[in-house]
């Protein structure tokens, strides 16, 4: 049995596939690249994404179109910031509206900030949730405030935020900066909050510094070259499929997809169940 030394079986209904997103490119990326104290300037506040980023945005939407991701996806869960949210709708929303004609209520508004881009519908796309939990490293750098949540209502109309207790931003603080540790334990919770979602399939789309402080918890009980695989830094508008596993029994339903024998009534049951032949 060595060859079965490196894989791990596990029942299915014990395991989610999350698609993780690291957002497109945004107006602070680009500044704090030439200066990384930009990062902490008021004029990045809540940052939107670059016309870099929309590209960015268009190619991964087409990626997850011709790779049939796109019909698979569940729900999709988004940090509560502009350029999250941005990438989220674009990549996983529905169509615009032709001739105008609108249907289904819009994920993203047309031109807001005085954006260019058109609106974006609800239409045959899957639900999509703000969830706070997902959010960048909080506190110092301007570009990680949020808005009002009655400000994005406005602007994402067809996001879920209810999820959010506070309309202002209670989370973000001007002179703290969470720690690498505390936005790795935000990051686990997160995680075991997924797990209580009955949605098999869902895409993540959120920032590099929660995605590297969390999957850096992961990976030790793998071959030495995947550890890397997990925890390597995200780019830009970046995809990765991970595969979450209950290994503990926290998840309490059962499956829904077994099918245990079932015996047949009637006068050919013995045949059904070889046990009554002997």
């Amino acid at each position: 049995m060595d060859g079965a030394a490196g894989l791990g079986l596990y029942p299915l209904h014990r395991c989610k596939t999350i698609h993780l997103v690291r957002h497109a490119q945004g107006l602070h990326n680009v500044a704090g690249e030439k200066e990384h104290s930009a990062y902490s300037s008021p004029d990045f506040f809540d940052a939107q994404i670059t016309p870099l980023g929309w590209d960015q945005v268009d190619n991964l939407r087409k990626h997850v179109h011709s790779s049939g991701l796109s019909s698979s996806i569940e729900l999709v869960v988004v940090s509560p910031l502009l350029r999250t949210m941005q990438t989220a709708v674009g990549v996983f929303g529905g169509e615009g509206y032709p001739d105008g004609i609108i249907n289904a209520p819009p994920l993203m508004a047309e031109h807001i900030l005085n954006n260019n881009r058109p609106a974006i519908s609800s239409l045959n796309s899957p639900p999509f949730v703000a969830m706070e939990l997902c959010r960048e490293r909080l506190g110092v750098n301007w570009c990680d405030k949020r808005r009002s949540i009655s400000e994005y209502t406005t602007l994402f109309p067809a996001i879920d935020f209810s999820l959010i207790e506070s309309d202002d931003d209670t989370l973000w603080e001007l002179d703290v900066r969470e720690t690498n540790e505390d936005i790795a334990r935000r990051g686990l919770k997160f995680l075991n909050w997924l797990w209580t979602r009955e949605e098999r399939e869902i895409a993540v789309v959120t920032h590099s510094a929660l995605l590297m402080h969390t999957l850096t918890v992961f990976g030790d009980d793998c071959h030495p070259s995947v550890k890397p695989e997990i925890c390597k830094p995200f780019n830009n508008c970046e995809l990765r499929p991970l595969v979450i596993v209950d290994r503990s029994m926290i998840g309490s339903s059962s499956t829904k997809i077994n099918y245990p024998r079932k015996i047949p009534r009637g006068i050919d049951a013995q045949i059904a169940d070889p046990k009554r032949n002997k």
